[in-house]
């Protein structure tokens, strides 16, 4: 497996799901571009590439500002001229947990900016300089697994999120005959610095992590890199305007989870809420 010399801009790539891909490629040979709006975190980023001889270039930069963007994509083409890959990757609930008849229309544009109108805007702005290579390329949009399921006290999100879907399907569409792929991954809640499922639920009901989930843990920055690498790389060139589930069979569960006392499987309604604090 390898991606040598291809340019890879990956946003969000200073923490979490983005930083597991940023790495992945940078190992397999990739010229990676590091998109990271937190000082700290593209320090962090910089100084892993550095340390192991990488190519790289780190944009510290906001995709929700347009000047910003544009700015990242002219480093980009003084840098390497080209692009061969896209990761739009940067996505955020903001903390906004609550019933739809309670958000605001201000609440809506935050999540709107930071869920589903920075894709477009990284993507429109990248297409002149991926459109001009002959050797094609890839796209790859991250959203979550609740576009494909309801997630109460989220429904903005999960409505910005499911808009990936679409827009991934339907730019397929477009660019197929330029030999721009255009794919998406959907994670299930995965343990990162940012984010830790795990802490979320009391100690003591933690083992039954392995119950409701099939594949029996939360997910990794790993699981999502093993995605982005296949979709990026020339295994998957007959690949496009599809969505990866890296939720370890959650959503084919379907409300389905074993009983820790028997490994039976139920849909029936949980007695506990297994200390669950959000």
């Amino acid at each position: 497996m390898s991606l040598k010399e291809k340019v890879a801009i990956v946003t969000g790539a200073g923490g979490g799901l983005g930083r597991g891909i940023a790495e992945a490629f940078g190992s397999l040979g990739a010229k990676v571009v590091v998109v990271e709006h937190d000082n700290d975190r593209a320090d962090d980023a910089e100084s892993w590439f550095e340390n192991r001889g990488h190519d790289h270039l780190v944009c510290r930069i906001d995709v929700r500002n347009a000047p910003d963007v544009a700015a990242m994509l002219e480093q980009v083409r003084d840098a390497y001229g080209r692009i061969d890959v896209l990761v739009n990757n940067v996505g955020d609930f903001l903390g906004l947990v609550k019933p739809f008849a309670e958000t605001s229309e201000d609440d809506w544009q935050a999540l709107y900016e930071i869920n589903l109108k920075h894709v477009f805007r990284v993507t429109h702005a990248a297409l002149p300089i991926m459109l001009g290579n002959e050797r094609g390329g890839s796209i790859i949009n991250i959203s979550t697994i609740e576009a494909f399921r309801g997630i109460p006290n989220g429904a903005v999100y999960s409505a910005f999120n499911a808009g990936i879907t679409g827009f991934t399907k339907s730019l397929a569409l477009e660019l197929g005959p330029a030999g721009i792929r255009v794919n998406a991954i959907a994670p299930e809640t995965s343990e990162t610095e940012q984010v830790k499922p795990s802490a979320w639920v009391a100690p003591e009901y933690r083992e039954h992590a392995k119950d409701w989930i099939p594949l029996g843990r939360f997910g990794k920055p790993s699981d999502a890199a093993g995605c982005a690498v296949f979709l990026a790389s020339d295994l998957s060139a007959w690949v496009t305007g599809t969505t990866l589930h890296m939720d370890g069979g959650a959503l084919a569960a379907a409300g389905w989870y074993r009983v820790h006392a028997t490994g039976r499987w139920t849909n029936m309604p949980v007695v506990s809420d297994a200390g669950i604090k959000m």
